[in-house]
């Protein structure tokens, strides 16, 4: 998937690179769809991995979402992680299962991300803003920043995209 994108990749490909038979393939999905669920399956599961790890850090909001933020820009160097998300987006409209399933990835993960922008603004951390909003633009921006990279891989650099998150995440703290 990495070289080719999941639209060009057949059964054929996965079970060569994967050193096993097509019969051993269909033992574990019922076709190549079922493969994309389970890196969706993966990718969520790796990334619920960070969040139990932040949030069982005795950090607050604020940090949780930064730290979280520069996870999400170093998944950007991962080759086959971008082509795997550009992937999946790309089969958001295509697919109803996948559209489903990835809109509740991506609610979870604004859910958790939410609590932390409250937890912030409570503190006095942060300044008042709709949490929910920074949590969904956090997320469209990490999303869009991997999309990006995937087109042009030498737009930017993840070293800078860290950068610049931290100093918006910065630009609003509270001041007081």
């Amino acid at each position: 998937m990495a070289e080719r994108g999941f639209a060009s990749l057949t059964v054929d490909d996965v079970c060569l690179e994967a050193g096993v038979s097509k019969g051993a393939f269909y033992g574990y999905f019922e076709g190549k769809q079922d493969l994309l669920l389970a890196l969706l399956d993966d990718e969520a599961d790796d990334v619920r991995a960070t969040l139990r790890s932040l949030d069982d850090d005795r950090l607050g909001g604020i940090e949780r979402v930064r730290r979280f933020a520069r996870e999400m820009v170093r998944r950007g160097d991962d080759p086959a992680g971008l082509q795997i998300r550009a992937d999946l987006w790309a089969e958001v409209n295509a697919n109803p299962l996948v559209r489903e399933r990835w809109a509740d990835v991506v609610r979870e993960r604004r859910a958790v991300l939410r609590s932390w922008i409250e937890e912030a603004v409570a503190s006095g951390d942060l300044e008042p803003i709709p949490a929910n909003a920074l949590a969904a633009i956090l997320l469209a921006l990490s999303d869009g920043l991997m999309l990006h990279a995937g087109l042009d891989p030498s737009g930017f650099r993840w070293a800078n995209v860290s950068k610049a998150l931290d100093a918006i995440l910065d630009g609003i703290r509270a001041t007081t």
